[in-house]
Order: structure tokens, then C-alpha cells, then sequence
């Protein structure tokens, strides 16, 4: 009787040892499919400017299980990405098993000021958004504004705040005509100098903007690699030369 008692005993170890195998069997199976069946091999981000793709898909797709899909679609379900500098959001959608795609929202930048060694970024209203050790490619420096503190989020306290609807018409209208200015200084009486490279445009007033910076398009070419100033201020939309005054 005793000897019955101890051989079933073993059975049911064996079985329950056999159950565990099996379980963990399974267990690992589905880690396997987990990793392998679901592993990101192609990842789109689009809207992204300030940071590379790769900056992007790292602050995303971080973790041990960060190039999982599933994982990923279960970690930013209904979520958005709102802590990065620069970022307004960003959302990530799992188009397939092996494949995501990241749109960035960046926040609306019109410019940069210099201020304390510091990058200090501001929108279309003129509240600092954003303070970096960082230029940012495509946003201008705006030069020849007065002030004497500035604070993070809010406006730049400037004596005339129409200098941002200037700032915002000269950058939208140079982003229609696929141009990006170096740094956009402000003189007296509203007079404008865009600065690209080695390049000064001397603009004057906003008067014929849209045609002056038309017209710019098609001479920055023919000026590669020089040194000087290119005067449109006295541009008053007839086809005539133009004045430029290389440097000495």
C-alpha cells in the first residue's frame, strides 16, 4: 500500500514537472512570436525639423521592447508624445506588424533671438516657446530688436509687437518660395535686411514683398559663392538690373 501511494506520488510529480515544461514551453513560444513576428523594420516619421528621423525613432521606440509593434501600439494607444522641446506632439501608428509611422507636430516657430548664450525661440504671437544650446535649421535669427530680459512662455517684450505679424508674413512668404533665410535683421522706419549665407537682400518695407522675394528666388542661383549686398529696396516691380555691391 505504502509503495502505491509513493508511485503515484512520482506520477503525479512527473506530470506536474511535464505541465511546467510545457507551460514554459508555450511561454517562451510566445516571447518568440512576441519578438520575432512583431520587430519593427521600417519606421516613416514625417513633420519632423528640428530633430533627425533617428533622434525621433529613439525617443519613441526606447525601452527593451521599443522596435515591438505590439507593444508600441499598446503603449501609445490613444496617446500622444507632448514632453520634448520643440514637440508639440507626436503620434505613432502601427501600420502593420513590422512597420510604424511617427508624425511629429512641431511647435510653430517664427524666429530666434540671441539671449545669455541661449537660443531663444518664439511663435507667430512672440512668446518664447522654447530656450536651447540648439540652432535649428529653417527658423531664422531675428536680429535688430530691443529688449532687456526675455522669460519662457511668455511674449518678447518688444515696444512695437507688429513686428511679429512682419516676421511671420517675411517667413511664410519665403516658405512659399522654398527659401530660408540666415537671420532677418529690423532697421528703422520698418526697413527689412535678409541675410542668406554670404548674401545681404536689402528689402526696405514689406512694399511688394511677395514679388521682391519671387524675384530673389531666381537671383540667389546666379550668386553662389559670392561676397556682397543685393539691393531691392527701389524695386518697384518693373524687369530691370539690379543693384548688387560685392564685398571689397
Amino acid at each position: 500500500m505504502y509503495k502505491v501511494t509513493r508511485n503515484k506520488r512520482k506520477g503525479i510529480k512527473r506530470i506536474v514537472i511535464l505541465l511546467l515544461l510545457a507551460v514554459t514551453a508555450l511561454a517562451l513560444g510566445g516571447v518568440y512570436y512576441f519578438l520575432q513576428t512583431r520587430t519593427i523594420r521600417t519606421v516613416y516619421v514625417e513633420g519632423n525639423m528640428h530633430y533627425t528621423k533617428e533622434e525621433i525613432q529613439d525617443m519613441v521606440m526606447e525601452g527593451p521592447f521599443g522596435s515591438n509593434s505590439l507593444y508600441l501600439s499598446l503603449i501609445y494607444k490613444d496617446k500622444q508624445i507632448t514632453d520634448i522641446p520643440f514637440i508639440a506632439s507626436m503620434n505613432v501608428q502601427v501600420l502593420s506588424p513590422d512597420t510604424v509611422k511617427i508624425v511629429v507636430y512641431e511647435k510653430s516657430l517664427a524666429g530666434y533671438v540671441e539671449y545669455l548664450d541661449r537660443y531663444m525661440y518664439f511663435d507667430k504671437e512672440g512668446i518664447v516657446v522654447e530656450s536651447s544650446s540648439i540652432k535649428t535649421a529653417g527658423i531664422p535669427q531675428i536680429t535688430g530688436l530691443s529688449f532687456d530680459h526675455v522669460v519662457l512662455n511668455e511674449p518678447l517684450p518688444v515696444e512695437n509687437t507688429d513686428i511679429f505679424y512682419k516676421i511671420l508674413t517675411v517667413t511664410k512668404t519665403l516658405l512659399k518660395y522654398t527659401l530660408s533665410a540666415d537671420r532677418i535683421y529690423f532697421g528703422s522706419q520698418n526697413s527689412m535686411t535678409l541675410y542668406f549665407g554670404e548674401i545681404r537682400v536689402v528689402f526696405g518695407t514689406e512694399e511688394l514683398l511677395d514679388e521682391k522675394i519671387m524675384l530673389l528666388k531666381s537671383l540667389l542661383p546666379e550668386l553662389e559663392g559670392k561676397k556682397g549686398t543685393l539691393n531691392l529696396q527701389n524695386y518697384d516691380g518693373s524687369i530691370g538690373s539690379i543693384p548688387f555691391k560685392p564685398d571689397s
